[in-house]
């Protein structure tokens, strides 16, 4: 865990509203010099503080209309059953985030779709057939409240 002060946390949550901003709005943002700003920028991604930038993509835009969180059980436990799933969720596109849980079920499943049958169809023609799979079980979004909000960065 990176020590960070107030200049890198104004840094963090200023990135997570607008991962584009040039070094000269970011330095402005948080009262530095854009050397300064990027030096502080180059140690929080050296330091993993800062994984990776993405685009954040509206998705009913895109016409994945439909969001569904799907609890999935393994038939058998062990390392084995799980690295095999964990290898084959990992190539289902529709499966925004897979989640290793505790609880009633083995997984929680973050899963996106165009429309309920095309829902369905996955979980049906895919989701089921992965290997080691014993059951499913999903509920709809019906709103999405808050969703991937920024993490709530604190000093260290």
């Amino acid at each position: 865990m990176i020590d960070l002060d107030s200049f890198d946390i104004g840094i963090l949550r200023a990135l997570q509203e607008d991962a584009r901003l040039s070094n000269v709005a970011l330095s402005e943002h948080v009262n530095l010099s854009p050397s300064q700003c990027s030096r502080r920028l180059a140690r929080l991604e050296q330091s993993g503080a800062i994984a990776g930038y993405r685009v954040l993509l509206d998705q009913a835009a895109l016409g994945l209309d439909m969001t569904a969180l799907v609890s999935v059980t393994l038939e058998r436990h062990g390392e084995n059953p799980a690295a095999i799933f964990h290898e084959a969720v990992l190539a289902l596109p529709e499966v925004l985030e897979c989640l290793l849980v505790t609880g009633d079920a083995d997984y929680q499943l973050r899963v996106v779709a165009p429309s309920l049958a095309d829902f369905s169809r996955f979980v049906l023609d895919r989701l089921m057939k992965l290997p080691g799979v014993a059951s499913i079980r999903s509920a709809i979004v019906l709103e999405a409240v808050k969703a991937m909000g920024p993490l709530p960065v604190a000093p260290g």
